[in-house]
């Protein structure tokens, strides 16, 4: 077991070396903290809004730009070892394929909490200049968009096993967006007169992760609405959101494990 953990480790520290060479993540940065700063000039704008606006503007930069970020590393770090053949060189050493994409999947987690946090200094920096601490609901939507973003990425990482880039990216981006907006097919449920319409809808509820869970400040929650300025939920439903999300990253990575461990790259 320990020389797993080790053979897992030693993948995810390559896997994280690797994404340090991507210059499209320093780019993506690069975005996140023009929309910060584009959130204290619309805060100016704004009479006794500006931390609002700041508030607003980091968290869903966050949850956007580190879902998309996920997608984009998801697909570029598991496909490219095969796409570069430096997957015929792995498989032929004492490493389970299984360790193999636990190590990449874990690879991901350190880039995408680094950039995360990235993401989270640049919205505290923009929140000190305009003289305001980040509150307890701005701790928890962070902790609660860490854990979409992680899930996006194991939702990438699960259509890259066995999918094209350009596939993979398709089919994650979709089931992204779908999972966004989980109310609305509720909602779609209880309202229409279609059968197809309802049946289409339930069985988007039990095949896609549902996000919305992560993203709900300006949203309700149990019949009352929460927002990241004002009340929020408490940290018993971030816990609740986070076991989801850790579920569905598990059920991903057991899925896409057994379909890598089937494939034929000879």
């Amino acid at each position: 077991m320990t020389a797993s953990l080790a053979r897992i480790w030693a993948i995810a520290l390559n896997t994280f070396r690797e994404a340090a060479r991507i210059k499209v993540l320093y780019a993506i940065v690069v975005v996140v903290v023009a929309v910060n700063l584009l959130a204290i000039a619309l805060g100016e704008m704004s009479v006794s809004q500006h931390s609002r606006v700041a508030r607003d503007f980091g968290i869903a930069g966050i949850s956007l730009f580190g879902s998309l970020t996920a997608i984009f590393v998801g697909i570029v770090l598991l496909y490219g070892e095969i796409q570069k053949r430096t997957i015929y060189s792995i498989i032929s050493k004492p490493l389970a394929r299984w360790e193999f994409v636990v190590g990449k999947y874990l690879g991901m987690v350190l880039v995408l909490t680094a950039l995360v946090a990235a993401f989270a200094l640049a919205m505290t920096a923009v929140l000190a200049y305009q003289g305001v601490a980040v509150s307890g609901a701005v701790a928890k939507a962070l902790v609660l968009a860490w854990f979409e973003v992680l899930t996006v990425a194991a939702i990438a990482v699960f259509f890259s096993s066995f999918s094209s880039p350009f596939l993979s990216g398709t089919f994650a981006l979709a089931l992204w967006a779908i999972g966004r907006v989980t109310p609305d097919l509720r909602a779609a449920i209880a309202s229409s007169e279609s059968t197809w319409i309802k049946w289409v809808a339930k069985g988007a509820l039990v095949i896609v992760p549902d996000l919305h869970v992560f993203s709900i400040s300006g949203g309700d929650v149990d019949g009352q609405h929460v927002s990241v300025n004002a009340g929020f939920v408490d940290w018993g439903y971030v816990a609740a959101a986070a076991a989801h999300g850790a579920l569905w990253i598990a059920a991903l990575l057991v899925l896409a494990c057994a379909i890598f461990r089937k494939r034929d790259f000879v």
